[in-house]
């Protein structure tokens, strides 16, 4: 399915009102800027991250056992090729959604050079955007590929960061056992 997604992107069918600057709801939203967003998740939901939880919930045949994601992740050149061709697109929500699909695509081996280039747009994004899950996927992408992002955050993803932190801590506080006896 999402080879086919990927092929279909540029269709004028699917183009058609992509200029639109008012995609607030999801009726409103152009169709290319739904199935980015869905290549978005799909790719998040296959990256490497989730294969490393996978496996050691699984066991280290997990993705040899889940074919989906297996293909999926076997396709991810031919995936990233079709998005990068939006990363300089007219509409920012278009390119914004574009580069965050195409973040975790880049963990393939293959693609691992286009780095340097998506850091680029990352910083055009964090220059101009304020949709937090953007700026969260983009500035952990940075960090991980060993970029200083301290220059590039500003007050909403400092307090962003800061409040990730007190929920990390408070959960793992209370693993092992409740917060307070149960009320039964």
């Amino acid at each position: 399915m999402a080879l086919y997604v990927a092929a279909i992107l540029n269709h004028p069918a699917v183009t058609a009102g992509d200029d639109s600057q008012d995609a607030e709801t999801s009726s409103n939203r152009p169709a290319l800027l739904r199935l980015l967003e869905w290549l978005r998740d799909t790719a998040y939901d296959a990256n490497d991250e989730c294969v490393a939880i996978g496996e050691r919930l699984y066991g280290e045949e997990f993705l040899d056992e889940y074919e989906e994601m297996h293909a999926f992740r076997d396709a991810r050149p031919a995936i990233f090729s079709a998005i990068r061709a939006f990363l300089s697109h007219a509409n920012a929500d278009v390119r914004h959604t574009a580069l965050v699909a195409a973040i975790p695509l880049i963990e393939h081996p293959l693609l691992t050079q286009h780095q340097a280039a998506l850091a680029s747009h990352a910083r055009r994004l964090l220059a101009t955007s304020t949709d937090r899950r953007h700026r969260d996927r983009v500035l952990d992408a940075l960090k991980a590929w060993g970029h200083d992002t301290s220059g590039l955050e500003d007050a909403s993803d400092i307090a962003a960061r800061e409040h990730y932190a007190l929920l990390r801590t408070a959960r793992a506080s209370r693993e092992g056992g409740y917060s307070e006896d149960p009320p039964f």
